[in-house]
């Protein structure tokens, strides 16, 4: 719990003045918003912690679904944290209740959501949620992989319609944001349902969330980019400059990027290295840095564990977990020089 409200804060009240990971493109966007709403960084954390606590809350009474107090309690925590720690070693799958999922599904789509954007709902602007492009993309997305996962599995004849949508609606968000509950052995749903959670993986939920991954405004900035250069390419003399929010995107985003694939495609070949097969150092790599929880296939799969690694491989993933938690750039400026003589 104390991580999630934690990684908010940092990543609305602290990376943007470090210039790290993107994050300087908030301190003109974010940070601004902030301002306007609550003058000093300590009243913005009180701000959302209190937002935090009483949506852990709401979140607790899913006991009324059919868990026990305790454990309502202990997953509302892991839930809006996007934590994924479960009492049970069979995860939200020992509970077998549609409910229980659902409110779960709905707890981990609201942890994927700026958390500033709440404050500012409550102080009188209901509709921002709505009007958010962030939001918009991130339920689009989360949106489509999930009807997609959805049809691939009544397709398959594996459950039927209303199940397909409810298993695959759980676990593709559960992946995409990093939470890392499973509802079912979703390494048993064959090929297509597993590149896509893989996908799912690097993608995050929204900038200021408790969430992990790339996350939502990076791929925003991405096709704005990528919209730009094709202008330039059928108008060579044009003039284009990529912007997001009537303001410039910053090239650090692209360098994200980059660093990301680049520590990524580093840890996955040092497992390999260590004798793990492909499947489980690829995804073993993906959930380490996107801080997923269980990865794919039958080894680390969510019916599988990581206690069998290799000594190595825990030291790897331990590291990877460390990067992708604090945004890569955070801990790798923490290594140059240059940044404490400034």
């Amino acid at each position: 719990m104390a991580g999630g409200i934690g990684i908010i804060v940092m990543a609305i009240a602290v990376l943007p003045f470090l210039k790290v990971g993107g994050m300087q493109f908030f301190r003109m966007e974010w940070s601004a918003q902030a301002e306007k709403v609550v003058p000093r960084a300590a009243q913005l954390a009180t701000a959302l912690g209190l937002i935090y606590l009483a949506l852990t809350a709401a979140w607790a009474g899913v006991w009324l679904a059919g868990m026990s107090a305790f454990d309502a309690v202990a997953h509302a925590m892991t839930t809006i944290a996007t934590g994924g720690f479960s009492t049970r070693d069979a995860s939200i799958a020992h509970y077998q209740s549609a409910a229980i999922d659902w409110i779960i599904t709905a707890g981990m789509f609201v942890g994927g959501l700026p958390f500033i954007l709440f404050w500012r709902v409550l102080r009188g602007s209901p509709w921002i949620l709505f009007q958010d492009s962030q939001v918009r993309w991130f339920f689009y997305i989360a949106g489509a992989m999930s009807l997609a996962t959805a049809a691939w599995l009544w397709a398959g004849g594996l459950v039927g319609s209303v199940e397909a949508l409810r298993y695959a609606a759980f676990n593709v968000i559960s992946v995409m944001t990093g939470t890392g509950y499973s509802s079912t052995d979703f390494g048993t749903w064959g090929s297509f349902a597993t590149v896509l959670l893989l996908f799912a993986m690097f993608v995050g939920g929204c900038a200021g969330s408790t969430t992990c991954g790339i996350k939502i405004f990076r791929f925003q900035m991405l096709c704005e980019h990528l919209r730009v250069q094709l202008a330039r390419l059928v108008r060579p003399n044009g003039v284009f400059i990529p912007y997001w929010n009537r303001q410039p995107v910053p090239t650090a985003v692209l360098s994200f990027f980059y660093v990301y694939l680049l520590c990524f495609a580093g840890l996955a070949m040092a497992l390999g290295a260590l004798g793990l097969d492909f499947i489980t150092s690829v995804s073993g790599a993906a959930t380490a840095i996107s801080n997923v929880g269980p990865g794919l296939g039958p080894v680390i799969g969510p019916a599988g564990t990581f206690q069998g690694l290799p000594d190595a491989a825990k030291w790897l993933l331990s590291a990877g977990m460390l990067l992708g938690r604090l945004e890569l750039f955070t801990v790798l400026v923490l290594l140059a020089p240059g940044f404490w003589r400034n």
